[in-house]
């Protein structure tokens, strides 16, 4: 664990906000070039990626206050302002809200855009878990694999061998982008259909990692995460099936203006 990647005079960087920075420059990097290709403005990324960042930056903090809402009756401002606290559901949510209003505003079609957006959250969220992972926050339960990791002081404290989930997240993100890209999007290209299939793949990557995770349990030996990520799956789910029957989803069914 390397919480604090460098130092420079008293400015801390911390490796976590490193790679936060870093996932966002990448997904910027990536999407503008998808968007170059469909023969748009590629600056239109830009805004993407910044309101996107900050609907999904209050989105995680808001549904981590939700999640431990009683350290947050007993802290409300301290809980609020931490850098500390962000649950990826309600990033995936908030940003989804912010990155639909920026596309509609753009008067380009969310449909088609989702299919590029989509598997670049995943590379997005792979980048993010390796900071987690050298701030040893969302680590796993005791295991006694060669590659089982000590995390002394992370939150919860593990000072015994456990699992990297944070690793196998990312090992993980960035097989599921591979594949979308690669095999799904060439073939399910009609609007929203590789983003549905998104939704139901994140859904069930984080349902399944959640098994081994050190996160308590709410209901039927399930975390809030597992529930979360059931809704998503479904959403998903649903998405593709209307997608299916009707080829479009109202509301967001607005055909894009490209640039000639």
């Amino acid at each position: 664990m390397h919480p604090e990647l460098l130092h420079i005079g008293p400015l801390t960087i911390y490796t976590y906000g490193f790679m936060m920075a870093t996932a966002f420059l990448v997904c910027y990097l990536i999407l503008k070039q998808e968007i170059k290709k469909r023969g748009d403005d590629p600056e239109i990324a830009s805004n993407i990626i910044f309101w996107g960042a900050i609907g999904g930056i209050v989105g995680a903090k808001v549904f981590y206050m939700l999640e431990f809402f009683q350290d947050f009756l007993q802290d409300p401002l301290g809980m609020i302002f931490s850098g500390a606290g962000l649950v990826f559901h309600g990033g995936l949510i908030g940003g989804t809200i912010t990155v639909i209003l920026v596309i509609r505003h753009a008067k380009k079609s969310v449909g088609e855009y989702a299919n590029i957006i989509g598997p670049v959250l995943l590379i997005g969220q792979g980048i993010g878990r390796i900071g987690c992972f050298f701030a040893g926050c969302c680590h796993g339960e005791a295991c006694n694999l060669p590659w089982a990791v000590v995390f002394p002081y992370a939150s919860p404290p593990a000072n015994y061998p456990v699992h990297p989930t944070q690793l196998y997240e990312t090992v993980i993100n960035f097989t599921l982008f591979f594949i979308l890209v690669k095999f799904v999007r060439p073939r399910f290209n009609k609007p929203w259909q590789t983003f549905s299939i998104y939704l139901m793949l994140a859904g069930a990557e984080r349902f399944f990692i959640e098994f081994i995770r050190v996160n308590p349990r709410v209901a039927w030996g399930l975390s809030s995460a597992q529930f979360t990520s059931m809704g998503i799956f479904i959403a998903g789910l649903l998405m593709a099936f209307i997608v299916s029957k009707n080829s479009s989803i109202p509301f967001f069914s607005k055909r894009s203006t490209k640039n000639k």
